[in-house]
């Protein structure tokens, strides 16, 4: 059976109220650690005095101005890369989906490493990564239409290739680019939040999002069954597949502008989302967005302390954090499958 069918049962009240709590404290938590962490260390207390107060100070500018928008940019960008991971899942029924698979992130780069090439900085880079994922976003649409519909895949196979041509131009840029750039072009490639600050409208966008993922959770469960089940239901499948596609992409997008690729919390967030909670996706989708914007944190703040005051880039620790992870869950998956 494929980990993606869905089993509908229901679950009792008090688990689900009990399992959120248990998201918001260890949210809460991770983020107090990450704004009392780093060069300068500031204990715990004075940490919530200054979000309560915010006094005047050298600590209060620390906690305020530098650390908070990047804890809360990390959350926003964890939660998308994690909604947008589950959303590819369903949309091309294949647990190894996540939200690069069709490009968009390799589009982005590539559009990013050229404004980086031509010595712009700031808006622009955010500007030529909009660009480029906006571009593929829509290549790969046009490209994996047939007269037979919508088949995923042949979005697959599209999306893999446009990948791979994007990841052709992006070897060709590092080739050629001055030795100076390159560090700055291997941060972007590897994910950083170190520059990204917080935005509103990403968060609106993120709420915005999940509000639409959970309107149409029913319709997901029932196109993850399958096609002929979730028409026979009343389902518009072609349409569906459309708007998931739509919204994963622009998620993806807009994670990648603010902090670059960041592998892996796509892909192991839903997964392991899964096998705790089952695969209902109007419980899964919510859950994944708080485990994504738990994790991203969490590897912000490894990356952040671990060779202090040197900073790694985010996308290295999530690798090194979801590598062994995957690992398990899928031997996990596995003996689960044994008969």
């Amino acid at each position: 059976m494929s980990l993606l069918n869905v089993n509908l049962h229901s679950t009792p009240a008090y688990k689900l109220f009990l399992l959120f709590t248990c998201l918001f404290i260890l949210a809460v938590a991770v983020g107090l650690v990450s704004l009392a962490s780093g060069p300068a260390t500031v204990s715990m207390r004075e940490v919530v005095d200054i979000l309560l107060a915010q006094p005047e100070g050298i600590n209060s500018q620390i906690v305020l101005e530098f650390r908070l928008p990047r804890v809360v940019s990390g959350f926003i960008v964890g939660g998308m890369l994690a909604l947008a991971g589950a959303l590819m899942q369903v949309l091309l029924r294949n647990p190894l989906a996540e939200p690069y698979i069709l490009g968009i992130s390799g589009g982005s780069s590539a559009f990013a490493l050229l404004a980086i090439s031509a010595g712009l900085a700031g808006a622009w880079i955010t500007l030529s990564a909009c660009s480029g994922a906006l571009l593929t976003m829509f290549m790969v649409f046009a490209f994996s239409r047939s007269a037979a519909g919508w088949n995923p895949l042949r979005v697959l196979l599209t999306g893999v290739v446009i990948a791979a041509g994007w990841g052709a131009l992006i070897s060709f840029l590092l080739a050629i680019s001055p030795s100076a750039m390159i560090h700055g072009m291997l941060f972007w490639l590897m994910g950083d939040l170190g520059f990204s600050q917080f935005n509103q409208w990403y968060l609106f966008l993120l709420i915005l999002a999940v509000i639409l993922a959970m309107i149409f959770s029913r319709a997901l469960n029932l196109l993850a069954v399958g096609d002929l089940q979730a028409a026979s239901l009343g389902v518009s499948v072609n349409w569906l597949r459309i708007f998931i596609y739509f919204l994963a992409s622009v998620l993806t997008a807009a994670a990648v502008m603010q902090a670059g690729s960041i592998g892996f919390i796509g892909l192991i967030i839903p997964h392991a989302v899964r096998l705790l909670i089952g695969n209902d996706n109007r419980l899964l989708l919510p859950v994944s967005v708080l485990s994504g914007g738990i994790l991203l944190v969490f590897a912000d703040l490894l990356a952040r302390t671990l060779l202090a005051p040197r900073q790694l880039p985010v996308g290295v620790l999530t690798a090194m954090i979801g590598a062994p992870v995957f690992l398990i869950l899928l031997q996990s998956t596995s003996a689960k499958q044994k008969p």
